[in-house]
């Protein structure tokens, strides 16, 4: 018997309720790319990293604002409705999780954009440079 027969499987209400739930905190590099291109992007989006990893390769119209400075003053720039969505490096780094966490503490309506921007390079997408 393998692993993936060893546990049962969830009963389909709570797999439902475990995916739309994570679908209601996490967006994806995909998601992101096609709001921005359609020019329907309703959210402001926050690279999180440090300001020189920002400098060296970050999302077209991204923001920075590493997790460590986001606080009530730095965050009230945006409108309390609006939906912020995050990114660090990729899925090997918690920045984007500790970013969402202090944003979800402030209030804040956040998204977390699984994969980063290794993510959105894997995608084919365009980076930018420069502050």
């Amino acid at each position: 018997m393998s692993r993936v027969t060893e546990i049962a499987p969830a009963d389909p209400v709570d797999a439902r309720r475990h995916f739309e739930g994570l679908l209601a905190y996490e967006t994806d590099c995909w998601d992101v790319h096609d709001a921005i291109a359609r020019g329907a992007a309703e959210f402001v989006l926050l690279d999180v990293r440090a300001p020189n990893a920002f400098a060296a390769a970050h999302l077209p119209g991204a923001l920075s604002l590493p997790h460590g400075k986001i606080v009530e003053r730095t965050v009230a720039v945006f409108p309390e409705a609006t939906l912020i969505v995050v990114y660090c490096n990729g899925p090997h780094c918690n920045g984007a999780d500790r970013a969402a966490a202090r944003l979800a503490r402030l209030g804040r309506r956040v998204k977390k954009m699984i994969g980063g921007v290794d993510g959105w390079k894997a995608e084919g997408f365009a980076i930018e440079a420069g502050a």
